[in-house]
């Protein structure tokens, strides 16, 4: 990110909007929300291959979910935060992830500019290439600023999302949704 750059727009901002930027309260806003903007959008041109590429092996194919998994993301449509958790569950084939690198894949997608169907899908996709399951079933659930604070002001609603990837069977799907839910 070109800080710079950030800096000069958010002081423009401030112009626009009829803000004194050299007033008292104003003057490190610039800096502060470009800092702010670089930690929210750390992930951006970033993977999950490193976070998902230690494994260890084990017998059997039994289905691993990590769920309630917190993140915050930044919509794409509005620049506003949407949070919530998301449910990451998998078959194993013969290796399986420490259970911190499943959070850490999430917050490598969450701290772009998004949409939460597609960071469903970067994630699910993310499983399935660094970590070759026979199947992957992501589940998303999350409060969109941009609908809550704006525009229709419904606070508290929800927007949810999930998809598998890969051999997950019906029965095993209908079975995880039940758990994570």
């Amino acid at each position: 990110m070109d800080r710079a750059k950030a800096i000069r727009a958010i002081e423009d901002l401030l112009d626009a909007i009829g803000e004194d930027k050299s007033r008292e309260g104003l003057r490190e806003t610039p800096r502060r929300v470009a800092d702010m903007y670089a930690q929210l959008l750390s992930g951006m041109g970033r993977t999950a291959e490193e976070e998902l590429s230690k494994t260890f092996s084990v017998d059997g194919g039994d289905i691993v979910i990590e769920k309630d998994i917190s993140f915050s993301s930044m919509c794409e449509h509005h620049l506003m935060p949407f949070f919530g958790k998301i449910a990451i569950a998998y078959i194993p084939d013969k290796r399986v992830v420490g259970l911190s690198k499943l959070a850490r894949c999430v917050d490598v997608y969450a701290a772009r500019l998004q949409l939460q169907e597609q960071l469903t899908r970067q994630i699910a996709q993310a499983v399935m290439t660094y970590l070759s399951p026979k199947g992957v079933l992501v589940y998303c659930e999350a409060e969109h600023t941009c609908m809550t604070c704006r525009g229709v002001k419904k606070a508290g609603s929800k927007t949810i999302s999930y998809i598998t990837l890969g051999d997950f069977p019906e029965d095993k799907k209908a079975e995880v949704l039940a758990l994570v839910k």
